[in-house]
């Protein structure tokens, strides 16, 4: 018989609570926001040092007052007559350097503030072009992050969450060097009301950690349930006229409302944990002042039971370690307040780690030149979904240089899927080939940044952007002259059209092309192919939601274009595939194969 060793129950516990503490999405998030404001550090420790100068200050500022209370207030006291006070002719020097001390006071407060707000927007900044990078080599893979509504949640509003998160990094040093510069200058006074101020003050930091456990995470349910509500709200406008004609706004206007039901109700659970620990935290201050004050107060009087008859401390001292206690506390509760912050910020994170850390397919690093001699070869590719479904069954084409290849297909034979893998979008097996005329390469050794950069791409909707027309031509060649522009639009007869707006190429366009039609949408993308000057084109159903007569008039002037490029054009259209020299017929969609 064999012995099995097992661990004690209480270790396993343990084991098990140390885990469960330590969660690595909440690891992940902490090191992202490590990581994002190391560059930072040396203006959140200048901003550390503007709350050590102010804390000074104040010490000055409670000493001057001591010093006014003290030589002014006293002589009118009558059993005080005999105090040994200070002239009354310092009266105004003493309120000269009491306002000189509010006025450095108010500016280091300030230079603190604008410090942080630099710091935040500077890092919220990089944050969101990191995740425009990301999302942009991304490809289709990004679905897997929700709709484009989420997405854009996602990218413009949640770095905004790590605005505040310097500041808790000043608070959290400012709560710790604070109460000792206090507690120091107290003990000079009275040791025992030092005393008392450190023992109390851990109560405040344990309290905070024990409700502030579920800020992150009720943080994080909020800003799903924003997402959520801004993917929905955006998918619903975009839909808006269909419908319209559908007779089923009511029915969008039911689902916003109950996203933002959903919303609000995360949103106030978040302030609630914000208002109770406010409470606790408050609660725990006043309690441990109020110890500090009976402590002086029956000192004073000689009555504590320890000292009876003796007084404990002067009453100059005794206002000037009443003027400090409430500021020994003060950093502690602001420090409660930004710990809701964090827990934002935190919150934040955990997403964007899971969109930064995401892997695009592996490539190589070999640069391609890609020339009008450039044809590309599938050897037996086989293409899986993220979800594990058959994309493209065992395929090998040729493609040759210089001539328009079609590629014909039912929906879901794999037509799109083919462009998207040459693209660098998606995983593969088999061997895709490209042959320049001088070396073969193969695409997972190419450098795929830069073959993207050399391949132009013409999807079924064209992809314009709401700002002007230059604008929008100008993406496919960045120093393009506006006497190029005219040239590329000269050659797909939008050059009148264009001249004819009141402002011209500075024409600014709506959303997705609004402004222009179907037909003038696809001439002026097909202007940014021309720009791009690609030497292959690949071609995505180009004319596929265009009337009869305009889908005739842009497919002859795609194919006098595109005389001497090496193009792949994907068509549905029997009539379009018979004009091809050559055409690669897909068989039926597989029976596993997604629409």
């Amino acid at each position: 018989m064999t012995a099995t060793t097992t661990a004690p129950p209480t270790k396993q516990r343990a084991s098990k609570d140390k885990n469960s503490r330590r969660d690595p999405a909440d690891i992940a998030a902490n090191n992202f926001l490590k990581q994002t404001f190391k560059p930072v550090k040396k203006s959140i420790y200048l901003a550390w040092l503007c709350d050590v100068v102010n804390v000074l200050l104040l010490m000055v500022q409670a000493w001057v007052i001591v010093l006014i209370f003290d030589g002014w207030l006293l002589p009118f006291i009558p059993q005080f007559a005999h105090h040994d006070a200070m002239a009354i002719a310092a009266l105004w020097l003493y309120l000269a350097v009491l306002f000189l001390v509010f006025v450095c006071r108010a500016l280091v407060g300030y230079a603190r503030d604008a410090i942080l707000t630099r710091v935040g927007v500077q890092v919220a900044g990089d944050v969101r072009a990191r995740l425009m990078a990301k999302l942009g080599g991304m490809g289709v893979a990004r679905r897997f992050f929700g709709s484009d509504g989420v997405l854009a949640s996602k990218v413009v509003d949640e770095p905004e969450h790590l605005l505040g998160f310097a500041r808790f990094e000043v608070q959290k040093m400012t709560a710790v060097t604070t109460p000792i510069l206090l507690a120091i200058c107290i003990s000079f006074f009275s040791k025992v009301s030092a005393l008392i101020l450190l023992a109390t003050a851990p109560l405040v930091p344990i309290f905070m950690a024990i409700i502030g456990m579920a800020t992150a995470r009720k943080s994080r349910e909020q800003m799903d349930a924003m997402g959520q509500l801004g993917g929905r709200f955006f998918d619903w406008i975009r839909g808006v006229n269909t419908l319209a004609r559908l007779n089923a706004v009511q029915i969008a206007t039911q689902d916003i409302e109950r996203s933002s039901e959903s919303y609000r109700q995360k949103t106030m659970d978040v302030l609630k944990i914000a208002f109770l620990n406010s409470a606790v935290l408050e609660f725990l201050s006043a309690l441990s002042i109020a110890l500090v004050a009976v402590y002086l107060g029956f000192g004073l009087m000689g009555i504590l039971p320890w000292q009876t008859g003796v007084m404990v401390t002067s009453y100059s001292a005794a206002l000037l370690i009443l003027l400090l206690v409430p500021e020994f506390y003060a950093p502690l509760r602001r420090l409660g307040a930004e710990y809701h912050v964090k827990g934002q910020a935190q919150g934040a994170a955990k997403a964007m780690v899971d969109f930064l850390a995401f892997k695009p397919a592996q490539t190589g690093k070999t640069p391609l030149i890609i020339t009008d001699k450039t044809s590309i070869r599938l050897d037996k590719v086989t293409v899986f979904g993220d979800d594990g479904r058959l994309r493209l069954p065992p395929t090998s084409l040729d493609f040759q240089a210089g001539q328009i290849t079609g590629v014909q297909g039912q929906s879901g034979s794999g037509k799109s899927t083919i462009l998207q893998v040459l693209l660098g979008f998606g995983q593969f097996t088999g061997t895709i080939t490209f042959d320049n005329g001088v070396q073969m390469h193969s695409l997972d050794t190419l450098d795929i940044v830069k073959l993207r950069e050399q391949i132009g791409y013409l999807a079924q909707t064209p992809a314009l952007l709401p700002m002007s027309i230059a604008d929008n031509l100008r993406l496919a060649k960045t120093d393009a002259t506006d006497d190029e522009l005219m040239a590329a639009l000269d050659a797909v007869g939008l050059q009148d059209v264009v001249t004819a707006l009141p402002q011209g190429l500075d024409t600014v366009l709506a959303e997705r092309g609004g402004g222009l039609s179907g037909g003038q949408a696809h001439r002026l993308a097909i202007a940014q192919l021309l720009l791009q000057d690609a030497a292959i084109w690949l071609l995505d159903e180009p004319t596929e939601h265009l009337d009869a007569e305009t889908a005739e008039r842009i497919t002859a002037l795609l194919k006098r274009l595109a005389v001497g490029k090496t193009v792949i054009w994907v068509t549905h259209d029997d009539e379009t595939a018979a004009s091809f020299a050559v055409c690669h017929r897909l068989g039926a969609p597989h029976a596993d194969m997604g629409a």
